[in-house]
């Protein structure tokens, strides 16, 4: 297996060591090429990707919003109270603390085991054969692409195409249908942005429609591969291409639609949303369908929406699916209804870049408080800039950029709890290096590609390995060098195992100074009441955004009512209220479902349950006695009023029931009915009834007296007829004679 290394465009220069010293472990699935170095062009100085264009500045959202920005919180609260033992304790940290590094940290299976990779028949018989296909191209040209995409790419700085690119662009030029997955940073993009970009210069120019469509997961993604469409396609101002993701207003969006651009990209929910609502937008006339990180796309909560989407599509369009991690399972592949898809892998699946430098940090069963500590510890000495944090939760994030802030470390945070401006804004930032740590959740997990990150640092465990792949492939792109550190508790660890079984990585494990660590602990005991301060004022900041909101609204109803009620009815692919039924009956089967049993919750769903119980429990370790005292007598009463009341409840219950029993209507309704099938079933013939005189059981049941004497009643009424020709008689049993119906 030769060595590969792959030029981004951006303004830094390549280390030539770097690239000759980087090996392939793994075997690949099909050869690439041996030696292969790129020339990197001087004149270019910045990357493709541009976030500020697509939002408004943050600074007009907050004016327009009448907000304050979360970096203007955390500077009046450090004037209020400023922090000086972060200075104090990162100067001990520079002279006392020193980080130890062990190499060597393997899984407890044994290192050259390997998961058995199979491929049954259904999987032969769907794919085509790809016998023919090369991973191998000297330069561009020999793709045969055009003039003006061959001048975009040599003004980007690529001179010669990865293994992914020579596989793929000659086949979907054809019009094949594609299933590809490759390493992170190998260029997947410009892998499906050429051929369709090509395709599109010899288009029908007298019929606007929508030909080609990109659905990604991510507002983000959407936004960078758009950003890199519009790049390849400077020199073709014909090709027209626009974003459509949530987060942005839905009217403008209407308008860019229906001037019927060539390409859409899109995320799946806002796409379904312009397609059932937005008149003149269809998908008749679509090409091409492309599916950017395949793979979170037909997982649970994006299948729904992508198989309504291709339902909507044209039937003779081309499909590519594109993925680092790409999915095996045939059902999934077959609901996209491809053609003899061409499976193409210039990479083994869930294989990492390999200058790639992975490292772990054990946290004790006893040390799980101290967690953001030694997080901050190895950002203040260790990993300084372009860093990655990956949070496990949006709250999580949001307290970590609080505490950053307040210790004097420049931070930009991103996740779902932000609008669309802040998540642009936060990115922007991090790419031009204004600040060094972008702390995210699982948002920024998937196809960024931001120059020059250095490090990420795992700071909550991912839950499958396919997330740890993603994860680590922010950095370590295109052959240069780069760190991953996982943060990994005690119940982690046959998680982190598995994961360097799959992985085949060797990982060594660090060591964070314990004086250190108990420093920045009293740093961030003492920083608690200013992040709570901050939490508050975003809060009531909050709730006067809604109010003014509110009042907004009830205004605009007030003027434009009847405007407003003339618009059709907007209708959902999932309404509001079934997302938040939805949400309610999860958070109830996770609460019922500790103990009874009745509800089964995914894997995910149970460790977070579990991480927050432990954050609970280390929370209450370290407060005060008296306070821990008074929380423990607190839920003890709480627990004997649960117990008290549940039992006084079912006595009560219990005492109703047999007190009142079952209501006198239904006794007579349910004897009156026996009695009455009884009799019909005499008449029919189906029961003999023998009548006993003098009985010799005296202590009868209520039911066989009742039905004694209607059949006494019954044959005295017919005795009376046959002699007196239907004259009732007065002392006859009346009572029971309006059963006796026909």
């Amino acid at each position: 297996m030769g060595k590969f290394v792959f030029e981004p465009p951006s303004d830094e220069e390549i280390d030539p060591s770097s690239g000759s010293e980087s090996e392939e472990e793994a075997e690949e699935e099909v050869e690439v090429s041996d030696d292969e170095e790129v020339v990197r062009k001087s004149k270019k100085t910045q990357s493709p990707w541009d976030f500020s264009s697509y939002t408004e500045s943050i600074a007009e959202e907050h004016a327009r919003r009448s907000t304050t920005s979360i970096d203007y919180k955390i500077s009046k609260a450090l004037e209020r109270r400023p922090i000086a033992a972060a200075e104090e304790a990162e100067s001990e940290e520079r002279s006392d603390s020193e980080i130890e590094i062990q190499d060597g940290y393997r899984s407890e299976e044994e290192e050259g085991e390997d998961a058995p990779t199979t491929s049954g028949n259904a999987e032969k018989s769907f794919f085509s054969s790809a016998d023919g296909v090369t991973f191998k191209a000297n330069s561009f040209m020999e793709l045969h692409l055009s003039r003006p995409l061959l001048l975009a790419c040599e003004e980007l700085g690529y001179v010669k195409p990865t293994p992914i690119q020579a596989a793929c662009i000659p086949l979907a030029l054809s019009g094949r249908d594609i299933c590809g997955s490759a390493i992170t940073g190998s260029g997947k993009t410009a892998a499906f942005a050429l051929p369709t970009l090509e395709r599109l210069l010899f288009r029908p120019k007298n019929r606007p429609a929508v030909r080609v469509l990109i659905l990604t997961p991510t507002r983000e993604l959407a936004v960078q591969i758009d950003s890199m469409i519009k790049t390849l396609a400077k020199h073709v101002p014909s090709i027209r291409s626009c974003v459509i993701v949530g987060g942005v207003s839905t009217k403008v969006q209407e308008a860019a639609l229906r001037t019927l651009p060539d390409i859409v990209v899109a995320t799946p929910g806002r796409m379904i949303d312009h397609l059932r609502n937005s008149m003149s937008v269809h998908l008749d006339e679509l090409a091409v369908l492309i599916l950017d990180e395949a793979d979170r796309l037909l997982e649970l909560g994006f299948s729904a929406e992508i198989n309504k989407v291709v339902k909507l599509c044209s039937k003779s369009r081309q499909t590519m699916l594109f993925s680092a991690t790409m999915t095996e399972k045939v059902d999934e592949l077959a609901n996209l209804s491809l053609k003899k898809p061409v499976r193409l892998s210039a990479d083994p699946r869930a294989k990492r870049p390999a200058a790639l430098t992975e490292e772990v940090i054990r946290i004790r069963r006893m040390r799980e408080g101290n967690q953001e500590a030694v997080l901050l510890s190895i950002c203040s000495k260790s990993f300084t800039s372009r860093v990655i944090v990956f949070s496990g939760t949006k709250k999580a994030a949001h307290r970590l950029k609080i505490l950053f802030g307040l210790a004097g470390f420049k931070a930009a945070e991103l996740h779902g709890d932000l609008t669309q401006a802040q998540r642009m804004d936060a990115l922007d930032l991090f790419r031009k290096q204004e600040v060094d740590f972008l702390i995210a959740t699982d948002v920024a997990a998937r196809g960024l590609d931001i120059v020059g990150v250095r490090t990420v640092i795992n700071f909550a465990c991912p839950h499958h390995i396919t997330s740890y792949v993603h994860r680590v492939g922010r950095t370590a792109r295109a052959g240069k060098e780069g760190h991953a550190v996982t943060f990994v508790t005690d119940e982690d660890r046959s998680l982190l195992n598995a994961i360097v079984k799959r992985v085949g990585s060797r990982m060594r494990k660090r060591t964070v100074a314990e004086k250190s660590i108990k420093k920045w602990s009293e740093i961030i005991e003492q920083m608690e009441d200013q992040v709570a301060s901050v939490l508050r004022e975003e809060r009531e900041e909050m709730a006067l955004r809604k109010a003014e909101m509110e009042v907004t609204k009830a205004e605009n109803m007030i003027a434009h009512r009847d405007e407003i009620y003339a618009r059709p009815k907007r209708t959902w692919f999932v309404t509001e209220k079934e997302k938040k039924l939805a949400a309610k009956a999860l958070k109830e089967a996770s609460d019922n479902g500790k103990g009874s049993g009745r509800s089964t919750i995914s894997a995910e769903q149970a460790e977070e349950l579990k991480l927050k119980e432990k954050r609970k429990r280390e929370r209450e370790k370290n407060l005060p006695r008296k306070k821990r005292r008074k929380l423990e007598a607190a839920r003890e009463m709480l627990e004997d009023e649960d117990v008290v009341k549940g039992g006084e409840k079912k006595d009560k219950e219990k005492k109703d029931k047999e007190k009142n029993g079952i209501s006198l209507v239904d006794v007579a309704y349910r004897r009156a009915k026996a009695v009455k099938a009884a009799s019909k079933a005499v008449q029919a013939g189906k029961i003999v009834k023998k009548h006993v005189k003098n009985p010799k059981h005296p202590t009868q049941s209520r039911t066989d007296e009742m039905q004694e004497l209607f059949q006494d009643d019954m044959s005295e009424k017919k005795q009376n007829r046959a002699l007196k020709g239907g004259l009732k008689k007065k002392s006859s049993f009346k009572s029971k004679s309006r059963y006796k119906r026909r």
